[in-house]
């Protein structure tokens, strides 16, 4: 197989290179385990085996029971199943999103308001964070179901959901408390994830976001007695997510989690994610001697808030008088790959959470985003200044 150069790759937030090792050895463990794990003979037993290891593997990453841990088929049913499941309640109350959502719930939560649901945006402050007062704030007697992602796919903003989801439960006292549904796809392996403990009810998981195949997912439910599907099926993982499920993903993913995720188990993960905030604090500095640059939120120059506050993984930037796609399509020319969002809506010229934010009109459509990984060197970020303003200075 030909080694692939991913020196330049700058789009990390859309997808993560594979991790090749890990791959391979899953696809050749679950040749072994070919059964359909819902078949009572052994070759069926053995690939329930597997399925499960992988479970307690995935399990034991995010500091949680097993029996909380549900194979999907990717981050966007992760976030549907728990937000679907409303449609099951015999009443239809009010549906709380952050504005700076990924397409999948924004779209889906567009589906809901057709069918009777009140939808309501939780605008973030001028940073691009949402905070727990703003959530609160909000809140009314009929609200059903809340959600907020923990790092944002284009600012990098991360959102305290721990805090947030505490502040829910002490605003609920005394009422049905609405269930709280955390997009963690972003925050896999460029976080820490806290689970255990919390008052989350339930979070989304992707693979190809940390080096996994496309095609699988993980969805967190601290109670699964508390939701009925709205897809039904086979009954597959607890009734939760009908279909045959996919051994081969769930193996790989479990193993990606394992070498990627930031946990007090994994010092790897957290020497490198020191790092990476390094990188991008210097590399923040060089963009802020263009004249052209404009970092997206301005606050993200202050290190000592960043820090706290921000992903270093994912970087929002514009550049006055060269549209995004402009910029995009030179750096490539140049064999660097960035992008102007999310992939999932790259074909769109809205730029929704740059507009719940307050970014002006001149920015938004001059806005890329830059996106850091595992592989990612500080002399590649270095090449990618340069080749940023040897784009800045063609335009002027």
């Amino acid at each position: 197989m030909k080694e692939i150069d991913y020196t330049h790759y700058f789009d990390w937030a859309a997808t993560a290179p594979f991790d090749t090792e890990i791959l391979r050895e899953s696809l050749e463990s679950s040749f072994e385990a070919w059964g359909n794990p819902s078949s009572i003979y052994k070759a069926g037993t053995n690939a329930k085996a597997a399925l499960n290891s992988a479970r307690e593997v995935c399990a034991k990453v995010l500091g949680v029971d097993s029996k909380t841990v549900f194979f999907t088929s990717g981050g966007t049913e992760s976030d549907h199943i728990p937000l679907l499941a409303m449609m099951n309640r015999p009443e239809k109350g009010t549906i709380l999103l952050s504005s700076i959502e990924h397409p999948a719930f924004r779209e889906q939560c567009n589906v809901l308001s057709h069918q009777g649901f009140n939808v309501v945006k939780i605008n973030p402050d001028s940073n691009g964070i949402i905070t727990p007062e703003a959530v609160t704030a909000a809140m009314t007697d009929d609200t059903m179901f809340i959600t907020v992602m923990a790092v944002n796919n284009e600012t990098g903003a991360v959102n305290d959901v721990t805090a947030i989801a505490k502040a829910i439960k002490e605003k609920s006292q005394g009422k049905r408390k609405p269930k709280f549904h955390v997009d963690f796809v972003q925050g896999l392996g460029k976080i820490p994830v806290i689970l255990k403990n919390t008052d989350i009810d339930s979070a989304a998981f992707s693979a190809h976001k940390i080096g996994g195949p496309r095609g699988i997912g993980v969805l967190y439910l601290a109670n699964s007695q508390s939701i009925e599907p709205f897809l039904k099926g086979g009954g597959q993982e607890q009734n939760i997510r009908s279909g045959t499920e996919n051994v081969f993903g769930a193996s790989a993913f479990s193993k990606c989690m394992q070498k990627y995720a930031i946990t007090k188990d994994n010092p790897e993960a957290s020497v490198r994610f020191e790092k990476q905030k390094d990188y991008t604090a210097e590399f923040i500095e060089k963009l802020s001697t263009i004249s052209k640059c404009h970092i997206i939120p301005e606050s993200r120059k202050d290190r000592s808030f960043a820090d706290s506050h921000f992903s270093p993984w994912v970087l929002q930037a514009a550049f006055d008088k060269i549209p995004g796609q402009v910029m995009v399509r030179a750096l490539d020319a140049k064999g660097f790959y960035i992008s102007t969002g999310s992939a999932c809506s790259s074909n769109k010229n809205s730029r929704p959470i740059l507009e719940a934010m307050n970014v002006p009109p001149s920015q938004r459509e001059t806005a890329v985003r830059f996106s850091f990984g595992a592989l990612t060197t500080k002399e590649a970020m270095d090449n990618l200044f340069n080749a940023v303003k040897e784009v800045c200075e063609t335009f002027k």
